[in-house]
């Protein structure tokens, strides 16, 4: 359910469009202004393109996950089907077990590392990674706030036209130009609305969709390794068979001393002699070669050690390094957020100002019109 969350998109988006058209008077045939419909028009496009790359991009992260999910149901029905014995044996060769081109890529790299004879695991080539780059994690992971950053663009456009349409030197020009700075003023509230709304929106459909998908990923992964993962030969197999090896060739060296041992005369000690110094000798042989193979594996094995240490501190730098960088990103996003909250209320106060203004404005008019009538009346009665 989680991966079909962008119809929300859809739902909003039309929603909010029959919002701005109709405060705008579209559907009642009372436009009060071409400007701001154009204008909001003009957004709602930009915001319409970024959702639809948007919704594209999470098309293909459903079928690539769906794909997932259906090979964990037939890799566990092929186990059960196989006595819950491992089932690579039907893999290694099948071509055809991923439909999707991303999968059946990655799949196609593991069954080729695999009969390398490298040992690998289906992580290395099906992972997060992946699910990232074909659901366009780079662009969606931007998208909420490039929205809010459309809103607050849209509210300092309608500000400038508001205030840029607003002139005049006496209490009768202010009066006119009181509507166009309103008219301004409702395109920057508008643009703030629906720019914050998308932007909450989108993140909440995006964040749960990809939570889906890694998901569905994890448990492919868990029940590849445990019905298909192929067999590793490691370097004890071979070590075992050189130790098979050697202890036959002891095997037939005891063999040949007891057939000595058999016999009664002198040429047979002399034989049963010379057999022991030859055993000896080649156990001394294989006992130094053994050795020395022991010292370099241990020398080898340091050297690995001391390398895999250093990789640990560059990695534990390297992951230093990224919360530093988190800390400093949030310290920016809370700055900003700061930034915002302290614009928002001065426009608030500003708004309050200019209601106050207004309304002290129209009170004088009022005053002035009543005691210019009472001049006239006045005037009139003299003459």
């Amino acid at each position: 359910m989680k991966s079909r969350l962008y119809y929300i998109l859809f739902i909003a988006y039309f929603a909010m469009v029959a919002f701005v058209m109709y405060v705008n008077g579209v559907f009642t045939g009372e436009v009060t202004s071409v400007g701001n419909l154009m204008i909001n028009g003009i957004f709602l496009g930009i915001i319409g393109i970024l959702f639809v790359i948007s919704i594209a991009s999470f098309l293909r992260l459903n079928r690539l996950t769906d794909e997932l999910e259906d090979a964990s149901g037939d890799l566990l029905a092929g186990y059960k089907e196989a006595g819950e014995q491992n089932v690579w044996s039907s893999l290694q060769d099948h071509k055809g077990f991923f439909e999707e081109k991303n999968l059946k890529e990655a799949f196609g790299k593991f069954r080729m590392r695999v009969k390398s004879g490298n040992a690998c695991d289906i992580e290395d080539f099906i992972n997060e990674e992946l699910l990232e780059k074909v659901g366009s994690n780079y662009f969606n992971s931007g998208i909420s706030g490039t929205m809010t950053g459309l809103g607050i663009l849209g509210t300092f456009i309608g500000l400038s036209l508001g205030l840029g349409s607003f002139s005049g030197d006496d209490i009768y020009t202010i009066s006119d130009n009181v509507g166009p700075l309103l008219s301004g003023m409702k395109v920057a509230f508008h643009t703030s609305v629906y720019g914050i709304i998308f932007s909450l929106i989108f993140n909440f459909v995006y964040r749960s969709i990809m939570a889906d998908a890694y998901g569905k990923l994890d448990c492919f992964l868990h029940t590849f390794r445990q019905c298909a993962m192929p067999p590793r030969a490691g370097k004890s197999d071979e070590n075992t068979a050189a130790m098979l090896v050697y202890q036959a060739n002891q095997a037939d060296y005891m063999r040949q001393l007891l057939e000595l041992a058999e016999g009664r005369s002198e040429e047979q000690l002399k034989n049963l002699e010379q057999m022991s110094q030859a055993y000896l000798k080649q156990l001394q042989t294989a006992m130094n070669t053994e050795f020395k193979e022991l010292g370099a594996t241990l020398r080898q094995a340091a050297q690995t050690q001391a390398a895999n240490a250093e990789s640990s501190r560059a990695l534990l730098k390297a992951v230093g390094d990224l919360v530093e960088s988190g800390k400093s990103l949030q310290d920016s996003m809370n700055l900003v957020m700061e930034r915002q909250e302290l614009l928002a209320e001065e426009m608030k106060n500003q708004k309050q100002e200019i209601s106050a203004a207004f309304r002290e404005i129209s009170r004088d008019v009022s005053t002035q019109l009543h005691t210019f009538e009472q001049m006239r009346d006045i005037y009139e009665k003299r003459k």
